[in-house]
């Protein structure tokens, strides 16, 4: 399909002012780990862990397809720490579908995080076969990447935060890891069939089945702040992670970046990507939700996406929840590396494409001429770079004067007209 010229639709919008934008901080606390290397050594030195771990064992370590903060650095130490037990380790990507369900896509991933074998010190067994190791009551297979199956042990490695389609005692994080990250493609599709409205019952009770059937040792759970750093790190023997997750969850979704104010009319992303969120643009933060059975984020009329990220590989899962976007986005669209996470996860309407306009003004001036709830003269408008950096973003004049001697806001630059080149890009967050 082909984006024809779009002159006339440009005529037509001539006359649509976009409101003036100021650049404000949001004030979260910081307090990232400053030497993370140490923190979790400290947090492995422990005989208890230690004893797990026996010479000459293979040990998996779990690598995620999300970007996670300091990621490469956490398995490099978790490798050092296995090997200086006498012990082989690997890691493998715990990814369900991701990748476009191949060995080879997974393992991009990771490598595009920085997770490779040279930063890593260990190999990465990358591999989409895997092993039937039980059934849920209802009969539906239970299944686990072969190489993790026939390990000696597994050390669960991931990250600890909101969901963004579900709730639940478990949402993203080592349970999950266990449940759809080492199910590989048939676990995730065996766990997404019944629909997210039952995975928060379901996803403990498939990870319970695993357990049980693979050497689960210990795990380890990150936390990120409101700055993507890593503020809290939890090293769980295989015994307490069922029981102290749920805790650990509550904790990591009091620290979720998002966006002080409470609504706006439009909300302009600069770019989305599987690297910011599994779903291109956290839901948890935007409020665009593919599911009715998770809430949250800012209230607004129109959303606009005006990039998607060179990490996200043309997936655009989360693009669907845009009103508009630019013909920069249209033309970097990968429908296999989108549809195979649509499919797995039956949630079809975030890979739908919106309004496609030719450069970032017109995308811009569509979401405001098609607003029907706001006063014109008075647009409230949010423009973040992404889901990730929430620290410097932009607000319109209405609603800086709205958030004005607030002490959690500092005023960087007054209102001012957003600034675009000859072609209409946006020039501003970038």
């Amino acid at each position: 399909m082909e984006i024809k010229e779009q002159s006339g639709l440009r005529a037509v919008l001539a006359d649509v002012e976009l409101p003036r934008m100021a650049m404000i901080r949001q004030k979260f606390p910081r307090d990232g780990i400053e030497d993370v290397a140490a923190y979790l050594m400290e947090k492995l030195d422990r005989e208890d862990l230690r004893s797990r771990i026996k010479p000459g064992m293979r040990v998996v370590l779990t690598g995620s397809s999300r970007k996670i903060a300091n990621m490469p650095l956490i398995l490099r130490e978790l490798a050092d720490y296995v090997r200086a037990q006498g012990a082989h380790p690997y890691i493998i990507p715990a990814m369900g579908s991701h990748g476009g369900a191949t060995a080879e896509g997974q393992r991009e991933i990771l490598e595009s995080y920085g997770i490779t074998e040279e930063a890593c010190r260990c190999p990465i067994f990358s591999s989409m076969e895997t092993v039937q190791v039980g059934s849920l009551s209802n009969g539906d297979e239970v299944r686990v990447d072969r190489f993790a199956y026939e390990a000696d042990a597994v050390i669960v490695v991931g990250r600890i935060k909101a969901h963004t389609a579900f709730r639940g005692a478990y949402e993203s994080g080592l349970v999950k890891m266990m449940a759809i990250g080492m199910g590989k493609r048939e676990g995730a599709d065996s766990l997404h069939r019944a629909g997210f409205q039952w995975m928060g019952e379901r996803l403990p009770q498939y990870a319970k089945v695993i357990f049980d059937h693979t050497n689960i040792i210990f795990g380890v759970g990150t936390i990120e702040n409101e700055f993507d750093q890593t503020c809290r790190i939890e090293v769980l023997p295989a015994e307490e992670i069922f029981d102290k997750e749920p805790e650990l969850l509550l904790f990591a979704k009091s620290r979720l970046p998002r966006l002080l104010m409470p609504e706006t009319d439009v909300l302009l992303v600069r770019e989305i990507g599987k690297n910011f969120s599994g779903s291109g643009m956290d839901p948890n933060v935007t409020g665009t939700f593919g599911t009715p059975y998770a809430t949250g984020g800012i209230k607004k009329e129109r959303v606009v996406v005006l990039d998607i990220s060179p990490e996200s590989h043309g997936s655009y899962i989360g693009l669907g929840n845009a009103d508009t976007t630019t013909k920069r986005v249209f033309e970097k669209l990968d429908t296999n590396a989108t549809y195979f996470n649509m499919i797995t996860s039956t949630v079809l309407g975030v890979g739908k494409i919106p309004m496609v306009l030719e450069d970032d003004k017109m995308a811009l001036q569509v979401a405001v001429r098609t607003l029907t709830k706001a006063d014109k003269n008075h647009v409230r408008m949010v423009y973040i770079k992404n889901t990730l950096s929430l620290e410097t973003i932009m607000i319109s004049e209405t609603l800086l004067e709205q958030m004005r001697g607030r002490e959690d806001i500092e005023i960087l630059e007054e209102a001012r007209p957003l600034r675009f080149d000859q072609k209409g890009n946006l020039l501003d967050l970038i």
